[in-house]
């Protein structure tokens, strides 16, 4: 985490705060990435809504160190009783 000195701008008929390059290279955010604003009285929140795709999700996944299986122990309940 880093904080940052910035500064707030008009920006037609509204207000603006630009984002250095270090700062978004360091927040993970690029022209066109969605954020979440949350305002409060004398705060501003901005969240970047950088959760992966489901193709990235895939793509990261690693066999031997995500396989087998989920519970590793015995039947339990129901599943005791559906063999």
């Amino acid at each position: 985490m880093s904080t940052s000195i910035g500064q707030i701008s008009a920006w037609g008929n509204g207000l603006a705060f630009r984002l250095t390059k270090p700062m978004a290279k360091t927040a993970g955010v690029t022209d066109g990435t969605p954020v979440r604003v949350i305002v409060k009285p004398g705060r501003i929140v901005i969240e970047a809504e950088t959760e992966p795709t489901l193709e990235q999700m895939l793509a990261a996944f690693d066999p031997k160190k995500h396989g087998g299986e989920a519970m590793a122990g015995g039947s339990v309940g129901v599943e005791a009783f559906a063999r």
